[in-house]
């Protein structure tokens, strides 16, 4: 298809009169702060669609893709929520720095850097407007968690250390997992969490949570660290249009196998 369609298809979507039927769960209850207001919202997705289903020449599959490709490239805020309304923190770390002393790094742990003393410094926050509540913390979190703030009651999500010593870090998800385990028999139930994470982060960090069983926001009001650390161990961590582009693989990877679980449930 040309590329010429797709100025052609921004001038369709000023004349369409109608939004599309529908956009992934994830996109509504947001902050937006950082975002577009509705309208603006609405004026895109218009666009998208009409540009799509020039491209494509299949407006059905167009208006089916339509709302990922805004959700995943578009919708960067995540859903929100009153912290009072919330009964526990949970804080995923960012992140790194090389071992200071150096060594083995697949035996040796990595410093947790300042991106994670911003994200402690957040929980910290949270805490004192809500003295006492819960917190599980990613460990990076949790060591400034300790000795920046002696905060107790913080649950540190550790790595996995095998008999031979060799470190492995746990993704988000084996994160979410194992505050879903740690929480799964408690009287009240499991509760509902406030995330914290780095603010390009946090979305699928609440998504995550989410998927893992546990009712999941961003908790209303307290701003999310954006400062990226050049000298982070992690190399998609250093530049934010290189993290961008990790996180939308680790989304659409999701979304892709939700996708066919949908569609074909008996495989």
């Amino acid at each position: 298809m040309q590329r010429r369609m797709f100025a052609a298809g921004l001038t369709a979507a000023a004349a369409a009169p109608v939004l599309l039927s529908a956009t992934p769960a994830a996109a509504h209850d947001r902050d937006h702060g950082h975002g577009p207001d509705h309208d603006q919202e609405g004026q895109l997705l218009r666009a998208m669609l009409a540009s799509l289903t020039a491209e494509l020449d299949d407006r059905s599959a167009a208006r089916a893709l339509t709302p990922h490709l805004y959700d995943v490239g578009f919708a960067w805020e995540p859903p929100v929520a009153p912290l009072q309304s919330l009964d526990f923190v949970l804080a995923y770390g960012f992140g790194n720095r090389p071992p200071a002393g150096g060594g083995d790094p697949t035996k040796v742990l990595f410093e947790p850097g300042p991106v994670n003393e911003e994200l402690a410094d957040t929980v910290a926050r949270i805490r004192r407007a809500r003295p006492g509540i819960p917190v599980y913390a990613q460990w990076e979190i949790a060591r400034f968690l300790e000795s920046k703030y002696r905060m107790r009651n913080v649950t540190s999500i550790e790595p996995v250390i095998a008999p031979d010593g060799t470190i492995t870090y746990l993704s988000t998800d084996g994160v979410a997992a194992q505050v879903a385990a740690a929480r799964a028999h408690l009287p009240g139930g499991v509760g509902r969490a406030a995330v914290v994470g780095f603010r390009d982060h946090v979305k699928r960090c609440v998504q995550t949570t989410v998927d893992r069983g546990i009712t999941a926001f961003a908790p209303r009001g307290f701003a999310m660290p954006e400062t990226y650390d050049a000298k982070s161990g992690q190399a998609w961590t250093r530049r934010r249009d290189l993290y961008l582009v990790h996180d939308m693989v680790a989304q659409w990877s999701v979304l892709r196998q939700k996708l066919i679980t949908q569609a074909y449930p008996q495989g």
